[in-house]
C-alpha cells in the first residue's frame, strides 16, 4: 500500500469555475503560480518533488530532470483529441503549469477521441470545458484555459509551445516567433490513420542524456603504457561500451595518474578491451582499478519550421515504408491548401475531392525548391490521404500524442535526444485488406460520437465494435488506457462487453500515469475504479469489473463458457507468469490476443492471432542473471549485491523464523516435513525456530533494541573479523596472486557509534521490525533508543580458527555438509511445546512504498554499512528502493502510445484480416528516439505422416460414445492407432502420468478398462470440477515406422 492518500477529494466546485475568455497577462501569471486548495505545494524552483507520487517517473528521469521541469511553463493549442491526449501526459508528467488554448466549439466529431467532451458540451468552448477535468490529472500543476489569439506577447509566457490542429499559416507564423525568442516548438497533427510531428527546439539546445541508460562500470585487470593505451577489463561480464563513449577511473593500484582524471574518450577494441589517451608516461599499473562510463552532454542545432519545411530531416518510423515520410511532408501540405481553398477537409472517400486533392498535392510538389521535391508522387497514397483526412482515431491521437509529450518534456530537461525534426505515421493497414473503395455514402457523418471514426472505417466496423465481448486483464497504467481507447472507439458500446479485471487497490504511485485515478480513489479497488471512470467518457460502453486474479484458482470462473463468448483478450499484465498463463489459454480457446508492456521509454506491442502468427510463449527472453551466493555472503564489489543481501536479511529476520515458528506451533506435519529436508537445512531451520521462540524472544522494547545492536555487532564487526581472520588483507592464492583482488574487495569491520547517524538508523529501522513481528509495542524516540543502548552490554568476540568460510558456489555446492544429529536431538527436547499458546508471531511482508513502515528504512541502512564495511559506495534511498523493491521505471507517455499501437491491430482484428502482412508488432524507444514495426512470426509449422499442424491445432476426441459410455484408456489407444496410424507411448494430463509403454503389468492391466476421467482422478487425486468440460492430454507417439513424432495435444471433450 502506499503512504499517506493524496489530500485532493474529487473536487468540482473548485476547480470547474469557468476561466474568463481571454485571460490577460496578469492573470495568467496569477494562474500559473497559485497554490492548490487542498495545501500541497505547486511546482517551480524552490518545489520538493513528491517522490510517492512521481517514484516510478523519477526512475525514467531522474531528480535534475524532473527538476527542469517543474520550472516549465507549457503551451497546448487545440483541444481536440490530440491536444487532450498532450495535455494530460504532460500533466501527469508534472510540469509547472499548463496551459490549454482554443477557439473552436465542440462537434459531434470531437467526441471520437477527445476524451474530456461530454455530448452535453456540443457548441461549449472545447478548451474551456476540459479544463477542470484535466486539473484533477494532478494537483501539482495548475491548468488554465486560453480562448485568444496567440500573440508575441502572450507566447513569451511560455518555454515550450504545442500547436495541435493548427493551419498552416499559423504554424509558419508561431513557428518564426518561437525560432526568434528561443522558445521550444512542437508540431503535432493527426488526419485519419496519419500522423505527423516536428520539434524546433532552437540553435543551441543541450541534450544531457541522449539515451536514459544507467552509466555501465566494469573492473580493470591490465592496462598498458603505450600512445594509446589499452585498458583490458576482467572476463566476468563484457564491459559494454561503444566507440566515442567517455570513461574516468577510480581505484587504480599503480597508474594512478587515471585515477579522477577528466573524462576521457574511448575506442572499443574487443569485448573485453578498449584503448583510451597516451599512457607512456604514466607509472607502471599494479593492479585493480574501475572504469566508469560519463554522460556528456551534447549540442544539437535545430532549424526553423521554414526552413526545415523546404530541406526536411526525417525520423523513420517503420523501414518497410521508406519513401512514406517524404510523401506525407506533402500530403499533410495540400491538406492545409485544401483547406484553406475551400473552408473544409476533404470529404471522406469523395472521388473527385480525391482528384483536385492530387492535382493540388501536384503543383505544391513542383513549387518546391529545397530537397522536400519527389521525383514523382505516390498516386494512390496521396489520394488516401485525402479520403480520410477528415478522420480522427483514438488510437492514432494515443500514440502521437504519447510522443508529443515525450518531446515536451526533452524541450523542458535535455534528457532524451529529441525527434530531428519531421516524423510521420501511418497506418494504413487498418483499411480493409481487399482494396474495395467505401462509399462517400458509407463515411458520411451520422451525427454521432463515432463520425471521426466512421469517416475511416465506414459504418459496418462501428457496427461490428460495438458487438465485442472482450477480455481485460489488468486495470493499472496500461489497462486504463485501453479502457479509455475501448470507451473512445465504441467497443462494446452496443450488445458487447468489456469483462476487466484486476486485484489490486490504488496507491498513491499509481496516480502518476493511472490516469483514470484521482487521489481520493487512493485504496479503491483499480477495476471498479476504472471502470466507472470510462463510463463517464462513454456512458454507452458495457463494462463489468472483476476482483479477480486470473491463474488455475479462477478457472471456475473464467471457464469454457466465458472464454468461448469472447471475441479476443488484451492483457495489460506487470509479470511475465500471468502473461504465459493468459497465452496458454488463448491458445486453447483459439481467441486473439493484444499483449504489450512498457519499461521507462521502452514499450512493445504482439498480436497473436489465431492460425496465423505464433504465440506470446513462442519466444522468450533469456533469464535474469542471479547473484552468485558466495558473492552475496562474502565477497560483495556493487551495491547491488549489499542490496541483494540486506532483502535477503529482512526476510531471514522478520519473516522466515516467525513463518515456521508459527507453523512448527500450528502445524502437527512441520516437524515430519523439516526433517526430511536435504543436507544441513533441518538443523538451520530448527535453530531458527528455536532462536525466534527462545533465545531471541523480547518482553519488552528494550529487549528489541539490545537484540538490534547485538545483530549489528555480529554483521558489521564480528563476522567481518572472521573473514579477515580466515583471508588476512595481505594473502595470498596458490598461485601466488593477492587473494583480495579482482571482484574481491577487502572489508574492513566498522566499530558502533552512538553519534552516527546511519547506526541509529539501522537500531531504529531492525528493533522496530523485529517488536512489530512479536506484537511488542515499537517507538520512534531516538534520544530514548540512545539511553537504552548505553546500558546495552555487547559480548566480546575473538575470531576462532577451523571457522569454514566457502570462496566460490561450486566449493559450497561438493561440501556437503552432514547432519549434527546430536544438535537436532537437542533442540527437538528444547524447543517448547505445542500447547504454548502465548506465542502470537506475525511475519512481516516486505512493502517498499510505505514511508513509515520502517521497511525501507532497515534496507538502506543494512545494504549502506554493507557498503562502507567494503569500501563501495553507497545508495540514496531512491536507487536503493528501485533496486531493492525490483521496480519498474514507467512514465505515462509510453503508456500512452503503445497502447495507440494495441489499438490499431484491434481494429485489423474486428474487421478479421487473414493476412500474416496486415499486422504490426511493433518496439519503440522514446529516448533514443527508434521505432521497429515488423509483421509477427507465423506460427511454426510440424508434420507427421504428410499432416502440417501448428500450435494452434489438436485432436478434439468426444469422450462419450454413442451408448453414453465413457471412453476407457484401451478404447482411447485403439482410437489413436486406428484413426490416426499413431501408437501412443506416453500418455499425461498436467503432471500426471496416465499411462507409459513401460508401466509395470499390474497397474496397466488395472487401467486399461477404466473410463479416462476416472484415471485422472485416481492418479491427480484430485476431483473434476463441474466447471470442467474437456481435458488436454498431452502425447508421446510412434508412427507405422516405429518413429517417435511429434503431434499435437488432444482436447478430451466430457461433457
Amino acid at each position: 500500500m502506499s503512504s499517506s492518500p493524496l489530500s485532493k477529494k474529487r473536487r468540482l466546485s473548485g476547480t470547474e469555475t469557468k476561466t474568463e475568455s481571454h485571460c490577460s497577462s496578469n492573470s495568467l501569471a496569477t494562474d500559473l503560480s497559485h497554490t492548490p486548495a487542498n495545501g500541497m505545494a505547486k511546482n517551480g524552483s524552490d518545489a520538493e518533488i513528491d517522490e510517492g507520487l512521481y517514484s516510478r517517473q523519477l526512475y525514467v528521469l531522474g531528480h535534475d530532470a524532473m527538476r527542469r521541469m517543474q520550472n516549465s511553463n507549457v503551451l497546448i493549442c487545440g483541444a481536440r483529441g490530440l491536444g487532450v491526449e498532450i495535455a494530460k501526459n504532460v500533466i501527469l508528467g508534472g510540469v509547472r503549469s499548463v496551459t490549454v488554448q482554443d477557439q473552436g466549439v465542440a462537434e459531434w466529431r470531437d467526441l471520437s477521441s477527445q476524451f474530456y467532451l461530454r455530448e452535453e458540451d456540443l457548441g461549449m468552448n472545447r478548451a474551456e470545458v476540459s479544463q477542470p477535468r484535466l486539473a484533477e490529472l494532478n494537483n501539482y500543476v495548475p491548468v488554465t484555459s486560453y480562448t485568444g489569439a496567440l500573440t508575441e506577447d502572450y507566447l513569451a509566457k511560455f518555454h515550450v509551445v504545442v500547436l495541435t490542429n493548427s493551419s498552416l499559416e499559423e504554424q509558419q507564423q508561431v513557428g518564426d516567433m518561437c525560432h526568434n525568442k528561443g522558445i521550444k516548438l512542437i508540431i503535432a497533427d493527426t488526419r485519419g490513420l496519419f500522423g505527423q510531428l516536428f520539434c524546433d527546439f532552437g540553435e543551441e539546445m543541450m541534450v544531457q542524456d541522449t539515451n536514459g541508460e544507467q552509466p555501465l562500470s566494469a573492473m580493470i585487470s591490465m592496462i598498458t603504457k603505450d600512445n594509446s593505451g589499452v585498458v583490458t577489463c576482467l572476463d566476468e561480464a563484457r564491459h559494454g561500451f561503444e566507440s566515442g563513449d567517455f570513461v574516468t577511473f577510480t581505484e587504480v593500484q599503480g597508474m594512478t595518474e587515471l585515477n579522477g582524471c577528466q573524462p576521457v574518450e574511448i575506442k572499443v577494441l574487443g569485448p573485453y578491451t578498449f584503448s583510451i589517451c597516451d599512457t607512456s608516461s604514466f607509472t607502471e599499473y599494479v593492479r585493480g582499478g574501475i572504469v566508469s562510463q560519463v554522460k556528456m552532454p551534447k549540442k544539437i542545432a535545430f532549424k526553423s519550421l521554414s526552413s526545415s519545411m523546404a530541406e526536411p530531416d526525417f525520423l523513420m518510423t517503420d523501414f518497410a515504408k521508406f519513401d512514406r515520410p517524404g510523401q506525407l511532408h506533402l500530403g499533410f501540405q495540400a491538406i492545409h491548401a485544401f483547406q484553406k481553398k475551400h473552408s473544409r477537409l476533404p470529404v471522406p472517400w469523395k472521388e473527385a475531392d480525391g482528384e483536385e486533392f492530387l492535382s493540388l498535392a501536384k503543383e505544391i510538389n513542383s513549387a518546391q525548391l529545397g530537397s522536400a521535391k519527389l521525383e514523382e508522387l505516390d498516386e494512390a497514397l496521396i489520394k488516401k490521404v485525402s479520403y480520410i483526412a477528415a478522420g480522427d482515431l483514438a488510437p492514432v491521437n494515443a500514440f502521437i500524442g504519447g510522443l508529443a509529450a515525450q518531446e515536451v518534456m526533452k524541450a523542458c530537461t535535455g534528457k532524451f535526444m529529441p525527434i530531428l525534426q519531421w516524423m510521420y505515421f501511418d497506418a494504413l493497414e487498418c483499411l480493409g485488406e481487399e482494396d474495395s473503395m467505401l462509399t462517400e455514402e458509407d463515411c458520411a457523418p451520422r451525427n454521432c460520437r463515432y463520425d471521426g471514426q466512421i469517416s475511416v472505417f465506414g459504418t459496418k466496423l462501428q457496427d461490428a465494435l460495438a458487438k465485442q465481448c472482450y477480455f481485460l486483464v489488468g486495470a493499472g497504467a496500461i489497462g486504463c488506457e485501453l479502457l479509455k481507447n475501448f470507451a473512445m472507439i465504441g467497443l462494446a458500446a452496443g450488445d458487447g462487453e468489456v469483462i476487466v479485471t484486476d486485484m489490486d487497490t490504488i496507491e498513491k504511485s499509481n496516480l502518476n500515469r493511472q490516469f483514470l485515478f484521482r487521489p481520493s480513489d487512493v485504496t479503491k479497488m483499480k477495476s471498479d475504479t476504472a471502470a466507472a471512470a470510462v463510463k463517464q467518457m462513454n456512458p454507452s460502453i458495457r463494462i463489468t469489473a472483476h476482483q479477480n486474479r486470473v491463474g488455475p484458482d479462477t478457472e471456475r470462473v473464467y471457464d469454457d463458457d466465458f472464454f468461448e463468448s469472447l471475441n479476443g483478450v488484451a492483457n495489460a499484465l506487470d509479470n511475465v507468469d500471468a502473461r504465459m498463463y493468459m497465452d496458454r489459454r488463448c491458445v486453447y480457446y483459439r481467441k486473439p490476443l493484444l499483449e504489450s508492456g512498457t519499461l521507462g521509454t521502452k514499450g512493445n506491442v504482439q498480436v497473436v492471432i489465431p492460425f496465423l502468427t505464433e504465440s506470446y510463449s513462442s519466444s522468450q527472453d533469456p533469464p535474469e542473471k542471479s547473484i552468485p551466493i558466495c558473492t552475496l555472503k562474502n565477497f560483495p564489489n556493487a551495491i547491488e549485491h549489499t542490496l541483494q543481501w540486506a532483502r535477503d536479511e529482512f526476510e531471514g529476520l522478520f519473516k522466515q523464523p516467525s513463518e515456521n515458528a508459527m507453523q512448527y506451533l500450528t502445524d502437527s506435519k512441520f516437524m515430519e516435513r523439516t526433517l526430511k529436508l536435504t543436507g544441513a537445512q533441518p538443523v538451520e531451520v530448527l535453530e531458527a525456530v528455536y532462536k525466534c521462540l527462545v533465545t531471541d524472544y523480547p518482553h519488552s522494547w528494550k529487549d528489541c533494541v539490545t537484540w538490534a545492536r547485538n545483530h549489528w555487532q555480529c554483521q558489521y564487526n564480528n563476522n567481518i573479523r572472521q573473514l579477515l581472520h580466515n583471508f588476512p588483507p595481505d594473502q595470498l592464492t596458490s598461485s601466488g596472486a593477492p587473494f583480495w583482488s579482482g571482484p574481491k574487495r577487502c572489508p574492513h569491520p566498522l566499530e558502533f557509534s552512538n553519534s552516527n547517524e546511519l547506526h541509529i538508523d539501522y537500531i531504529m529501522a531492525a528493533a522496530n521490525l523485529f517488536a512489530q513481528t512479536y506484537g511488542v509495542q515499537g517507538s520512534n524516540d531516538r534520544t530514548g533508543v540512545l539511553k537504552i543502548l548505553q546500558e546495552v552490554k555487547v559480548p566480546t568476540f575473538t575470531p576462532r580458527s577451523g571457522v569454514k568460510i566457502h570462496v566460490s558456489d561450486q566449493e559450497l555446492q561438493s561440501s556437503n555438509s552432514s547432519i549434527d544429529d546430536s544438535r537436532l536431538e537437542e533442540l527437538k527436547a528444547q524447543l517448547p511445546t505445542h500447547e504454548s499458546s502465548h506465542f502470537k508471531l506475525c511475519p512481516i511482508e516486505f512493502e517498499k512504498d510505505d514511508d513509515t513502515n520502517f521497511h525501507m528504512d532497515f534496507i538502506v541502512a543494512a545494504s549502506n554499512l554493507r557498503a562502507e564495511n567494503y569500501s563501495i559506495p553507497p545508495a540514496d534511498r531512491h536507487k536503493s528502493k528501485l533496486i531493492a523493491g525490483k521496480i519498474i521505471p514507467a512514465i505515462a507517455t509510453t503508456t500512452s502510445a503503445v497502447v495507440g499501437l494495441v489499438c490499431l491491430e484491434l481494429f485489423k482484428i474486428v474487421q478479421g484480416h487473414k493476412k500474416l502482412e496486415s499486422y504490426k508488432n511493433g518496439f519503440m524507444n522514446l529516448a533514443l528516439p527508434f521505432f521497429a514495426f515488423s509483421e509477427p512470426i507465423a506460427a511454426p509449422k510440424h508434420k507427421y505422416y504428410e499432416i502440417d499442424w501448428t500450435l494452434w491445432d489438436r485432436f478434439e476426441v468426444t469422450g462419450l460414445q454413442p451408448s453414453g459410455e465413457e471412453m476407457t484408456l484401451r478404447q482411447f489407444l485403439d482410437y489413436f492407432k486406428n484413426e490416426h496410424k499413431l501408437e501412443i507411448t506416453m500418455l499425461s494430463q498436467g503432471v500426471s502420468m496416465l499411462y507409459s509403454f513401460f508401466m509395470n503389468a499390474a497397474k496397466l492391466k488395472e487401467r486399461l478398462d477404466l473410463p479416462m476421467t476416472e484415471i485422472v482422478t485416481k492418479v491427480s487425486k484430485k476431483k473434476l470440477g463441474k466447471h470442467v468440460k474437456a481435458l488436454v492430454f498431452e502425447l508421446c507417439c510412434n508412427d507405422l515406422t516405429d518413429q517417435d513424432v511429434e503431434v499435437p495435444y488432444v482436447r478430451y471433450t466430457i461433457r
